[in-house]
């Protein structure tokens, strides 16, 4: 909701003018965060380009190959995806036959995602790879800089708690 300028005081445009002649875009979170995620992401193509994988599709088959067997949901959880998301790239891991469905066997009602033979030997070429895009990624930083910048994400990447 816009601020009426008739209702302001002068000591708060005052303000407001001030603040907004200190902004300066590159200086914050939000601008930095989407540079170096364009930084990762381009890097990372460049390193798994030979796999024809995006990201999101990496990190599916990254954390499915960690579980084993798990439901597209809990899949969803465990990598940051929204539900349209995960559904959009396990089928497409599906079409590409790296991943597979079949009914729970502790409920035949459920669906478990399994990596298939070719999916478990393609997700363990990429991970192989995978440790260079990080790597190139953190390039610019000191091995105790990029230690600290990794902590410092964790914290920000954190579920916020309530309270």
């Amino acid at each position: 909701m816009a601020h009426s300028r008739a209702k302001r005081k002068p000591a708060q445009d005052a303000e407001a003018a001030g603040k907004a002649a200190s902004y300066t875009l590159e200086d914050q979170v939000g601008y930095v965060l989407r540079c170096a995620h364009q930084r990762a992401t381009e890097i990372f193509n460049a390193v798994m380009s030979p796999f024809g994988v995006t990201p999101t599709q990496f990190a599916a088959l990254a954390k499915l190959d960690d579980l084993q067997a798990v439901s597209q949901n809990q899949l969803g959880r465990q990598t940051a995806m929204d539900p349209a998301t995960i559904s959009g790239v396990v089928g497409r891991l599906i079409a590409r036959g790296l991943v597979r469905q079949s009914p729970n066997p502790q409920d035949a009602r459920h669906v478990v995602l399994t990596l298939t033979p070719a999916g478990k030997t393609a997700v363990a070429e990429m991970k192989a790879m995978a440790a260079e895009v990080s790597r190139r990624t953190l390039e610019p930083l000191t091995a105790s800089e990029a230690g600290a910048f990794l902590k410092a994400l964790a914290k920000l990447a954190a579920p916020a708690k309530s309270g």
